[in-house]
């Protein structure tokens, strides 16, 4: 994908757990040689341990961790971005789009189907995230109207996708 002069991305792959967000960022990342930022990376301890008992995350748990990654976006100079974010609701989507001004959001949702999500959260092993508060993750979920949205299909095809669609006129 070609960004224009003088003009900066964050391409955010939104969306529930286990949609997908870090497996197609890697994928995307080593594709196209952007630098990929993983947003659980800044969750703050108390956020991974609230989740791993079940409780979900309200805004102002979301403060510190959104704070995180606003630094870390702010610190890399590269002309676009990626970050594997649930981004749920507006309060994180709009701190994001007006504290990394002037560079441009981009939103990419990610949402398959809720019994293929609870399938691969069933399957992961080692994350803090429980399956038991994907419920909530998808009450939760209220994307930007501007959001490009997939479903699940094999990663290289859902990478294809995801990039010419990023690159069409007025995407």
């Amino acid at each position: 994908m070609n960004v224009p002069s003088g003009l900066t991305e964050l391409i955010v792959l939104m969306g529930p757990a286990g949609a997908g967000k870090s497996t197609l960022g890697l994928h995307m990342a080593a594709r196209t040689g952007w630098p990929f930022l993983e947003g659980d990376d800044y969750h703050p301890a108390e956020n991974r341990s609230k989740q791993a008992d079940g409780i979900p995350l309200s805004d102002m748990d979301r403060t510190a961790w959104i704070d995180q990654i606003v630094d870390a976006v702010k610190r890399d100079s590269a002309a676009c971005v990626l970050l594997a974010c649930s981004a749920l609701t507006p309060y994180v989507q709009d701190r994001l789009r007006s504290e990394i001004w002037p560079r441009r959001v981009r939103w990419v949702l990610l949402l398959p189907t809720k019994e293929e999500l609870q399938r691969r959260l069933e399957m992961r092993q080692g994350h803090f995230m429980p399956a038991s508060l994907l419920v909530d993750q998808l009450e939760s979920l209220n994307p930007p109207e501007d959001a490009i949205r997939f479903d699940a299909a094999p990663l290289d095809i859902l990478c294809v996708r995801v990039l010419k669609k990023l690159e069409a006129p007025g995407a």
